[in-house]
């Protein structure tokens, strides 16, 4: 392999073999084979991301304005009284608003040539074209832990959990959506990891908390909720297998994690 290289670098499960003192220069013995291995790998990951990410982004605005409903009404989201931070909630109120005048979703359309009286939609319909970053801010500012829980219940965790994770899992779908590197990357906004129920938090890694591990395992558990019989953990069991050693430790993996139940393929549980 040449010892420059102008537009790829991607990483080794060790990291990079890059020469830092030198202009696009490569550490000798650097194969450009493993280098495109590893940028293919980070590729498949995001698409398994994103794929995650999509269903437990509907999932949750779908409870979020199931409970809010129930509770306070179609237009939940418009009762001030119901949030912590008030500038916070005209603030996410306008971004709401503006996405809701940008839409040409028929739904959207519909309400404004029907109704006058809110000026905006009910929550079941501006849930539809809320991002995952202001859903998570949503979902942050509500006052009551008693509206917070039963959203999170609905997961199987509890909603102090469930919240640090929707605003962690903004970040990771923004780096997928914008190319970023995942799959080694330490992330600056952690996820906090789950104390209950005590088996299934013993999971997770507490000593790599910045690494994609403990998210792919979060992403994992509630897709089981989601969507029992999800083959999503299985797949991506077989996409980390088939990497060189050392691609799991780089990703936070624990050691012994193959045995864990819930990456232990279906058919070996028989």
């Amino acid at each position: 392999m040449s010892s420059t290289m102008s537009t790829t670098t991607a990483c080794g499960p060790t990291g990079c073999r890059f020469n830092p003192t030198a202009l696009h220069a490569f550490v000798p013995g650097t194969q450009f084979e493993a280098v495109l291995a590893s940028y293919t790998f980070d590729q498949r990951l995001k698409l398994l991301l994103m794929d995650a990410v999509e269903r437990v982004e509907i999932a949750l605005r779908t409870r979020w304005a199931h409970e809010l409903a129930l509770r306070y009404g179609s237009h939940a989201y418009l009762d001030k009284a119901i949030f912590v931070d008030q500038m916070r909630h005209a603030k996410c109120l306008q971004s709401l608003t503006d996405e809701v005048v940008r839409s040409q979703e028929t739904f959207i359309k519909h309400y404004r040539a029907t109704y006058t009286d809110p000026t905006l939609p009910p929550i079941w319909a501006v849930c539809e074209v809320l991002t995952l970053g202001q859903l998570s801010q949503w979902l942050d500012n509500l006052k009551l832990r008693g509206d917070r829980q039963p959203i999170a219940q609905a997961f199987g965790f509890d909603e102090v959990v469930l919240c640090a994770f929707a605003h962690h899992l903004a970040t990771v779908r923004n780096l997928c959506a914008h190319h970023s590197r995942v799959w080694n990357r330490k992330f600056t906004i952690k996820m906090k990891l789950p104390t209950r129920p005590a088996a299934v938090a013993a999971w997770f890694n507490p000593a790599q908390d910045r690494k994609i591990y403990n998210t792919l395992l979060m992403l994992a558990l509630l897709l089981e909720r989601i969507n029992p019989g999800s083959r999503w953990a299985d797949r991506l069991t077989q996409l980390v297998a088939a990497m060189p050693p050392g691609t799991d430790q780089a990703m936070g993996y624990p050691p012994g994690w193959q045995n864990l139940p819930v990456w232990v393929p279906p058919s070996s549980h028989q």
